[in-house]
Order: structure tokens, then sequence, then C-alpha cells
């Protein structure tokens, strides 16, 4: 083994090293003190400085590039739709306290940069890993390579410089503010978080104290009854589930089955004594209904309670429904034997409650029969292909078409301003997202494409990144001091109690809410698993989505923005 990595066979085939530093930063990523864990991305950052300092092997910048372009473009389709969103009236409160963090943020890092005589590089590495932005990296070296004046070395020793400071002071930034939100800000203000959640959800789903998420309980039923009672008997199953609706239960006849053979569904079919029906309802419904007395005693019908009901996703588009809660969408005639079962927002499970509001570009998962499922989705907005084909075409347009506004360049002080093309990207992702929720027929991205665009992405760009910057890791770390780290750590909580301060006295946020903001406006996923979990509730989240949207386009932008003030 020892003469193996003696013979450094990296050397020649450096594309081995990538993949080992890659699998290596995952092992790494996974360390883990309760919610708050390493990460993947920070672990291959690590783990490329290490190898890289170890076998000297340079990748070129082109691979790092790629791979860099296409996770700005996933990053911005994902959060395209909240992005804009946020802009509505509704959100901004939310993006008003982000962009208080984020401008902080940079504010202070800029000062601190200053006043420790750091260059762009470092400048670039210490807002990076104390705001927890991994996109930082990327955009900083794309400005540093732009800047008049610099030799080719120089470019080189600033651009691993950038990585080496983010290294340096991520872990701490992120472990700093999850403390911060999850405990320390909770008990300086006397919030107990669980029972501020738990309180907020109530009033969230008031006048309603049904919730339809319920730890441990199924909200709708499926279940068989020998029709005994003449009650039902003589009546069609539409006439049946109309009375029902007029009661203001939701209870649907789905099958039937008579003298021995399950009959095909027809609405107009009649009831008659002794058939066999499967009720589908909601648990409460059925309770007030009670089957046994109107119909007749139940039964364990396998087969016939054994059907498969259809589950459709479908992107909330069409106008009529938009801004509706859930409650009122689950009244709608169409809804009829059609249940929502999921949520989910800017590609994450939203926590939706009975108050929740359906938005535009949210995905509902729908669950029932299919000839009432497909009705149910064509009224919400557009089905989802479940096809696991991403459409290349879609992907590689956008990439290309914003890799070209990003490429023209203004000169300020003789100092060349474009977005880039990486910047690009991001602004172009964020246009496709949009309109992907507006038109959801058009760009499929399955969840795995968005995973390695965005996650994979990210991480073979550090792995390459700090592969490059691993041999001069030890002399960059000695020039930075411990400075570095100590200011990086006052960087990450000055830009949280700012926004804490706006957020809790002038904004008047409720307490679970604005931990989910400030979570998100520093873009901390560990924070907002640290805050669920200290709340034991996922209420916090809903003020996660928004911020997070926008710190990770502002963010990402002070990259290329910290470079220019510190040329």
């Amino acid at each position: 083994m020892i003469d193996f990595l003696n013979r450094n066979i990296f050397q020649p085939h450096p594309e081995l090293l990538v993949f080992i530093t890659v699998a290596i930063g995952f092992l790494f990523g996974k360390i883990r003190y309760k919610a708050i864990a390493l990460g993947a991305v920070t672990g291959c950052l690590v783990a490329g400085l290490l190898l890289g300092a170890q076998f000297k092997v340079t990748i070129d910048g082109t691979v790092k590039n790629l791979f860099f372009t296409m996770f700005l473009f996933a990053l911005g389709y994902k959060v395209g739709p909240q992005f804009f969103r946020g802009l509505k009236k509704d959100g901004l409160p939310q993006v008003v306290n982000a962009i208080v963090v984020c401008v902080t943020g940079l504010l202070v890092c800029w000062g601190f940069a200053a006043l420790l005589g750091y260059g762009p590089g470092l400048s670039a590495g210490l807002l990076g890993g104390a705001l927890t932005q991994s996109a930082v990296i990327g955009v900083a070296q794309d400005a540093i390579g732009n800047l008049p004046g610099l030799s080719s070395a120089q470019v080189k020793d600033e651009s691993n410089l950038v990585a080496i400071g983010y290294a340096v002071t991520y872990p701490l930034g992120t472990i700093l503010c999850a403390m911060l939100l999850a405990n320390v800000l909770p008990k300086l203000y006397r919030k107990d978080l669980a029972a501020e959640s738990a309180a907020l959800a109530k009033e969230l789903d008031a006048p309603d104290d049904n919730p339809d998420l319920n730890e441990g309980y199924y909200e709708v039923v499926l279940r068989a009854y020998t029709i005994q009672r003449p009650d039902v008997v003589g009546r069609t199953i539409d006439d049946f589930e109309q009375q029902q609706q007029q009661l203001g239960h939701r209870i649907y006849i789905t099958r039937v089955r008579r003298d021995g053979q399950i009959l095909d569904h027809d609405q107009q079919t009649v009831l008659r004594e002794g058939d066999v029906v499967a009720l589908s309802a909601l648990r409460g419904s059925l309770v007030d209904y009670d089957a046994r007395t109107h119909i007749g005693g139940e039964t364990d019908d396998v087969e016939l309670l054994g059907y498969q009901t259809e589950t459709l996703h479908v992107v909330a588009s069409e106008k009529a429904q938009l801004g509706k809660t859930v409650a009122d969408l689950r009244k709608e005639p169409f809804m009829v034997g059609v249940y929502i079962d999921k949520i989910y927002r800017s590609g994450a499970d939203f926590p939706y409650r009975l108050s929740s509001k359906i938005e535009r570009g949210d995905t509902l998962i729908l669950t029932g029969p299919k000839r009432l499922v497909d009705p149910a989705g064509a009224a919400i907005g557009k089905p989802v292909p479940t096809s696991f084909a991403t459409d290349m075409i879609w992907v590689g347009l956008g990439i290309f078409l914003g890799g070209c506004i990003g490429i023209p360049a203004l000169t300020a002080g003789g100092v060349p301003i474009s977005l880039s093309t990486s910047g690009g990207a991001l602004i172009m992702g964020l246009i496709f997202g949009w309109i992907r929720g507006k038109y959801p027929t058009y760009g499929n991205v399955p969840p795995g494409a968005q995973w390695f665009m965005d996650t994979l992405g990210l991480c073979l760009f550090v792995a390459v990144v700090g592969i490059n910057a691993g041999p001069s890791f030890t002399s960059g770390l000695s020039t930075a001091g411990w400075g570095l780290l100590i200011f990086g750590a006052v960087a990450t909580v000055i830009p949280l109690i700012v926004g804490f301060l706006v957020g809790h006295y002038i904004q008047k946020i409720r307490f679970p809410i604005l931990m989910g903001v400030l979570a998100g406006g520093q873009t901390t996923t560990a924070a907002i698993g640290a805050i669920n979990e200290s709340s034991r509730s996922q209420v916090p989240t809903l003020g996660y989505t928004i911020p997070y949207a926008v710190g990770n386009v502002l963010l990402t932008i002070w990259g290329a923005v910290i470079v220019l003030l510190h040329h």
C-alpha cells in the first residue's frame, strides 16, 4: 500500500484523485453532533486539502468550472419560484430580514478583512465560511481571475486562499449559527421553542383544530360494509355521495362487490341489499356518519379494499386555486374523493396545515381513484411527469444562455465588472425555475438529477478546489493566523444578532418563525435542523424557505463584491 502511494498514480490519472476525495469527503461529512453535521461540502473540501497537500496534483480549471456552473444553475432552478414569490407583498417581511442579515454580513466581513489586511482571497474565504455559503468560493475565484494587474501566480495564490479561508471559518460558523438560533437566543429571551411552536401551530389551524398532520394518526380510512339497512338500498352511488357532501361528510363509495364479483365502477350503479361496498372517507366523517347503523355490518374484504389508488404530482399553477388554504381547497367539488398526501415547496417537504395557503410552484401529492384524481389535478395545475429522464434541452439551454449574459463586462476604475458565466448561470437558473413553476410541462428535472447537479456538482467542485489549494494550505493558514478563526466567528454572530433585533422588535415576527427566517437568511441548513429538533416541530421551517432563496442569491453575489472591494 505504501509503495502504491509512493508511486503517486494520481499524477497521470488525476480523475482518480477527484473521486477518492469525494468518497472520503462524504465520509467526513457524516461526522455529527446531535443535529449538527460537518456536511458533505466541507468534508470534500477538507479531504481535498489533505490529499492535495500529500500528492501535489493540479486539476484542470475547466473541470471545476463545469461542475460549479452546473451547481449554480441547479441552485437557481430550485429556489426560483420561492425567490420571485418572496418579492410579493406577503413575503416581503421575510425578504427584508434576509437582506438585513446578508448586507450586515457583507459589511462586517469587509470591515474585518480591511482591519486584518487581507487581500481578495482571504476576504472572500472569510465571508464564505462565516456566512456559511459555499458558492462564494467559485464566484470569488472567478472574480479574482478577472482582476487586472495580477500575474497568473498571484491569481493562483489568491484563489487558493479563498478555499483556505473558507475551510477554517465554515465549521465554526455552522456550529455557532445552529447553537445561537436553537439554544442561546431562546434561553436569553426565556422562550420555550417547543411550547411556542405548538401554540403557533394551533393558531395557524384556527378555527379548525383538526390538522392534516398528526403523528400516528391516519386521517383517510378505507372500510368495507355489507348493505343490510334500507337507508341506501335503491339509491345510486352518486346520490349517496351527494347526500354525504350536503351533510358535510367526505365519504365516497370506491368499489362494489355483488354476488361475489367486483363491479366496474359507475356512479349510476344502483345499490342493492347484500352488496359489499368499500367506503373511502375522512376518519371523522365516517365516525359521525356511523356506517353500521345506516349501511350494515363491517367486513374485511381484502380484494375489495386492496385496490391501488393513483398518486399524482401536481404543480399549483391555476390562478383560481392560488392563495386558497388547504381547508378551502378540500371543499372544492373536484376534490371529492381526492386527498392531499404531501406538499413540496422549493423542492423540500413543506409542513402544511389546514390554514396553509397554496402558492404558485407548490407541488401537491394527490391520492385517490384515477377517475377522481386526474380532474382534480387539472383543476389545480399541471401534472408533473414522474419520469426519471431529465430535459437536457432545457438544462443545457439554460446554462448556455446564463453563461452568455454573464460574459459581457463593464469597467469601473479599470476593474471589469460582470456576472461571470457562473453568476449568469445562477440568474438564468432562477428564471428557468420560475418558468417551470408557472408552466410545469416544460423542463422536467427529477429530484435525483437536481441532487446530482446541486449537491454532487458542488462537492466535486470544492474537491477540485481543495486538491489544487492543498500544496499551499499550510503556508496560507500560517499567513492567516488565529485572527481568521476568531473574526470569522464574530462575523457569523453579528448579522444574526442584527437580523434578530430587527425581526423581533421592529417586524414583530413570531419567535419560532423568526429563528427559521434567520437560518434561511444565512443559508445554514444545519441550523434549521437544530431549530426543528429543539422545537420538536416543523413550524420554524415556515420561515425558512423564502429567506433561504434570497440568501443564496445575495451571498453568492457577495463573493464577487468583496473581491472587488478588497482589490
